[in-house]
């Protein structure tokens, strides 16, 4: 009796704990240590000898039950053959090894999705977006308890969060740990210098005092910055609650950083190339603090990695290049900072009790607006790490998309 393709996908493992639709493959032709794979509608797939062999599940190259490798790279053979490579009739992969004897079936949908580039770092994750104030002029905003019960509503909240790099979450109880159920439901809190919850204080009354150590901690502006440069990672996301505004001013400001610097690649070429080739030292000044770090104010992405802006003036210690190029790096710093403080870029909004503001570290330059009156102003803040904020995207994303 023929199986059917339901039957045969039930029985054939991915390497990983994925449902993936069931595409048959269609023909396979080998050249050297490779093998290329072919669908009905012209996609195909080239597959290293060594790769299939090591992605071989139940058969001494994926453990069936973690679904981790354990195909270990000194046992490698650069001569291992395939002994028989075969299509079965349902459109798997079927793979007899010449130096063990070992048959390895290869699910034809996961193998498909690899070739869909469906396995990249940013498969799942939603195009980022740059923006200026001219097309964003306040940030998306979701009501805070829904997105907690609510999937749909938590999907489209992260999604916007990640290709923005910015959202608000409103109707937030009054509550100073509501930020714990936020890290409950998209990742652990990353604890800092500052600890895991940390409070931003600031009442009117201690501008200029020996009471308070920090300048967030008064009632002055704060140009536009990210936090935390010191670090070799500087943490990804910034989760702000207000619990407390009595106020007059102090508006939240917001740049993508993103947008700045594609302006100065395309407008100021040289002022980019400073500011990405050289490095400074950025050092914690406070007491029983030292972390340090070394790198470019803006540190250019990598394949799979995010870019990084290092902008906070306070911990930004000493140059850490030649001497010639001080100076130049001096003025780029300032053009940077310039336009990051620009209206063409820069977007103001109220931070009333509440608001949950949230936004990408390593991309948004966030500030604040100087306030007075009598009253006081109480934030809760948690960092959450980028990964985590990736990895519950990609869950959500590739849950429906496979539905």
């Amino acid at each position: 009796m023929k199986m059917t393709s339901t039957d045969a996908s039930s029985k054939i493992l991915a390497p990983d704990f994925y449902d993936y639709p069931w595409d048959p493959i269609v023909s396979v032709d080998q050249s050297e240590n490779f093998l290329h794979l072919h669908w009905s509608d012209n996609i195909s797939l080239s597959c290293y000898v060594l790769w299939l062999r090591e992605n071989a599940i139940g058969a001494g190259g994926i453990d069936e039950a973690t679904r981790e490798g354990i195909f270990e790279p000194k046992h490698f053979c650069r001569d291992i053959k395939f002994n028989k490579v075969e299509i079965t009739d349902e459109g798997a992969l079927i793979i007899t090894w010449e130096s063990d004897g070992l048959n390895a079936s290869y699910h034809p949908g996961w193998l498909r999705h690899i070739a869909l580039n469906q396995h990249t770092v940013d498969s799942f994750t939603p195009e980022i977006a740059t923006w200026t104030s001219e097309e964003f002029s306040a940030p998306s905003r979701f009501d805070a308890k829904k997105i907690l019960e609510c999937q749909k509503s938590k999907k489209e909240w992260i999604n916007t969060l990640i290709g923005k790099g910015l959202a608000k979450l409103q109707n937030a109880p009054d509550d100073v740990n509501f930020l714990n159920e936020i890290s409950e439901a998209v990742g652990p809190i990353r604890s800092t210098n500052f600890g895991g919850i940390w409070d931003v204080k600031a009442d009117v009354k201690l501008a200029g005092s020996a009471d308070t150590n920090s300048t967030a901690n008064t009632s002055l502006a704060l140009s536009p910055h990210t936090d935390l440069p010191t670090r070799e990672t500087p943490p990804g996301f910034q989760f702000l609650h207000c619990l407390k505004n009595e106020t007059r001013g102090g508006e939240s400001t917001m740049t993508d950083g993103y947008a700045v610097v594609e302006t100065l690649k395309a407008d100021w070429p040289e002022d980019y190339q400073i500011l990405t080739t050289c490095n400074w030292i950025f050092f914690n000044r406070g007491p029983g603090i030292d972390h340090r770090w070394s790198g470019p104010i803006i540190e250019l992405a990598e394949f799979g990695r995010p870019l990084t802006l290092r902008a906070f003036y306070p911990v930004r210690a000493f140059p850490d290049m030649p001497k010639k190029n001080i100076p130049r790096a001096y003025s780029a710093m300032q053009r940077l900072y310039k336009l990051a403080s620009d209206s063409r870029f820069q977007i103001q909004f109220p931070f009333e009790p509440g608001d949950v503001v949230c936004f990408d570290n390593r991309r948004i330059l966030h500030g604040r607006n100087a306030f007075d009156g009598s009253g006081s102003r109480h934030l809760r803040g948690i960092y959450i790490d980028r990964d985590e904020i990736l990895s519950c995207a990609r869950i959500m994303n590739r849950a429906i998309k496979n539905k």
